[in-house]
């Protein structure tokens, strides 16, 4: 296990992997229902991984996105997670991190897209489905801005459905640079074991989420 580096410093060709796991003092390691990410990670995004204190938490946009029919913006939930004691920018300044939790229900849809075949089909920001989900939120995201995707694999008819490869894809499409691969574990230390805490809805033998990095692009 490695620990994280702040996602603005400088990435190699191939982004890093890393594992997460709680602390040993963390009592509360499952997901929320209907979550992807434990607060314990919410908790590390908005401190370790963009280098801010514990004391001082970068404010954090987390919406969850459940499926994918006509007019899914206005029905995605959001949360504002600020940092605590008085706002330092204006209220209607965006955040720098903007964090979609994928709801397994979403991707099966997802995967049946057609990817994109070039510059010429490019969707843009009125398109349904998720690349049009990509290039709004590269419109919302400021300059510096990271957008994190987490979700988890899903197992259909005993087929693994993972759907990495395309999120990192149409994210690409739509001007994000992918930074950073994460793998969440849903598990708790126990001397030198790992005690596994799924979400209880998880399918059998899932034992983590995957968070990706990515960065906005911006050309002159």
């Amino acid at each position: 296990m490695t620990n994280s580096q702040p996602a603005h410093t400088p990435t190699p060709a191939t982004p890093p992997a890393t594992i997460w796991i709680p602390d040993a003092e963390e009592t509360s390691t499952r997901p929320f229902p209907g979550c992807v990410l434990p607060a314990w990670a919410l908790d590390k995004i908005r401190t370790d991984l963009v280098g801010h204190p514990e004391h001082d938490p970068a404010r954090l946009l987390k919406i969850a996105i459940r499926d994918l029919a006509p007019g899914v913006d206005a029905r995605i939930p959001a949360i504002d997670l600020r940092a605590p004691g008085p706002v330092r920018s204006r209220p209607s300044a965006r955040p720098r991190l903007l964090l979609a939790e994928l709801h397994p229900d979403a991707l099966p849809t997802f995967a049946l897209q057609p990817d994109c075949g070039g510059t010429d089909d490019l969707p843009g920001a009125t398109e349904n489905g998720w690349p049009g989900f990509f290039h709004r939120a590269h419109r919302y995201l400021p300059d510096d801005g990271l957008l994190l995707l987490a979700t988890r694999q899903r197992r259909d008819a005993g087929q693994l459905a993972d759907p990495l490869g395309l999120l990192i894809a149409h994210a690409r499409t739509a001007g994000f640079r992918y930074l950073q691969h994460i793998a969440v574990a849903y598990a708790r230390p126990r001397g030198n074991t790992l005690v596994p805490t799924p979400p209880r809805d998880a399918p059998p033998g899932l034992a983590h989420c995957d968070l990706l990095v990515f960065s906005v692009i911006r050309h002159p």
